[in-house]
């Protein structure tokens, strides 16, 4: 008797304390995101993820590797072509940073669908080597970052005095014109040497920056998002680190942490499109661009297997591979520096095929983990006509990992 009578007493205390645990851990992550003074990332939320990572888990881990950004957001309401608003970037990728100038690395390449561009890909598979940094912008801007890399080469006499008649720049891009004037051609020559100039290695910025400002991912604000993972090859201690550019995917399809997060908001904060353009885009196009950095002494055709795993995190988050979907990889490797050389024979390390399991299984892990993190870090952000595009709630993200016992605490 006693105990029907204060039963709803005893509900009602444990919603509370719910409450006040929920609140605690808000508290929590600020003050981390205070200390580091950088957004929150998806693990300061709690979401759990398999793998070691390293320092700064981010493609920064892989000794060498530097990040850069220019980011452009400028204006507000009506479309107008040429003059915004503006919601778009350039990110730059240095395999063993620009202070080393020339000095390929070993890569591939793989496209999972071919929707999409990334220039200078036909040498990387017939030479085996990158010999440049990676760049990457919005659809419309490929061929004018390209062209101001090129010149940034000459000016800067990349090849160290030698006399090269020939390069291939590689430059990847996404789609942002849902929320930029993607046809008033925004980026400039001094947008590509400004995300050059801020390359640096050590923590880089996730979210709307970058390439990656004006785009959308499974069903929310999208953008740039980077992961990494630490693992053991017999004694031997190895790094492998993603950078994506994410702009893909249904939102139905949304899946973090193994619980069906899209399906569970499928009626929350939905895209607002308020002038729909010409288009004949389906839900779930779209684009991802996958950078995957690591040490581990591997040869272009076992880059190009590593490549062939990155779908694989893709698709563990929701993505589709959609028929209007650019879903384009690259993967080197900074290991073998003194590989490249054009008179002489040289002698290289390469890991053999049998032990390359580590390497996929971190390849899938960074890649989930970066995409996620594209999305906890992305704001909201209206653009032309008002579109808009709604941030990955974080309360309501936690409390749904909360309901299927998935949180971490």
């Amino acid at each position: 008797m006693l105990y029907n009578m204060y039963n709803p007493i005893i509900f009602i205390f444990k919603i509370i304390l719910d409450i006040r645990k929920t609140a605690l851990l808000f508290i929590l992550i600020s003050i981390t995101i205070q200390s580091y003074g950088q957004k929150p990332r998806a693990r300061d939320l709690g979401v759990p993820f398999v793998g070691e990572t390293g320092k700064y888990n981010a493609i920064t881990d892989v000794k060498g590797v530097e990040v850069g950004y220019s980011t452009i957001i400028t204006g507000s309401g009506e479309n107008i072509i040429g003059k915004g608003p503006i919601r778009t970037g350039v990110t730059a990728i240095f395999p063993r940073g620009k202070a080393k100038k020339f000095s390929p690395v070993y890569a591939n390449w793989y496209s999972l669908n071919g929707n999409g561009e990334m220039t200078g890909t036909t040498w990387v598979t017939e030479s085996g080597f990158l010999e440049t940094p990676i760049m990457i912008t919005n659809t419309n801007s490929v061929g004018v970052v390209r062209d101001a890399v090129l010149k940034w080469y000459v000016n800067t006499d990349w090849y160290s005095g030698e006399d090269w008649w020939y390069t291939y720049p590689v430059v990847a891009e996404t789609y942002d014109g849902f929320l930029n004037d993607i046809y008033g051609f925004h980026v400039k020559e001094e947008h590509v040497l400004e995300a050059i100039k801020n390359s640096s290695g050590g923590k880089i910025a996730e979210g709307n920056v970058g390439g990656g400002t004006g785009m959308m991912c499974l069903g929310f604000k999208g953008g740039t998002g980077t992961s990494s993972r630490v693992f053991k090859i017999k004694d031997s201690t190895y790094t492998v680190g993603a950078i994506v550019q994410s702009n893909f995917g249904a939102k139905r399809n949304l899946s973090i942490a193994g619980v069906p997060v899209g399906i569970e908001l499928k009626d929350t904060l939905n895209y607002v499109h308020n002038a729909p353009p010409k288009s004949r885009r389906q839900e779930g196009d779209g684009s991802i661009i996958v950078i995957l950095a690591t040490d581990v002494p591997l040869l272009p055709h076992q880059l190009k297997r590593i490549a062939q795993r990155i779908p694989l995190g893709i698709g563990i988050v929701g993505g589709r591979g959609s028929n209007g979907s650019g879903d384009i990889f690259l993967a080197f490797s900074t290991a073998n520096e003194n590989a490249f050389n054009r008179d002489e024979t040289t002698k290289v390390k390469s890991m053999p095929n049998d032990q390359l399991m580590p390497v996929f299984e971190a390849t899938v892990q960074a890649v989930e983990e970066a995409i996620i993190n594209a999305m906890v870090a992305a704001e909201t952000m209206e653009g032309i006509n008002g579109n808009k595009a709604y941030a990955l709630p974080h309360d309501l993200l936690i409390k749904t990992l909360k309901k299927y016992n998935r949180l971490k605490e």
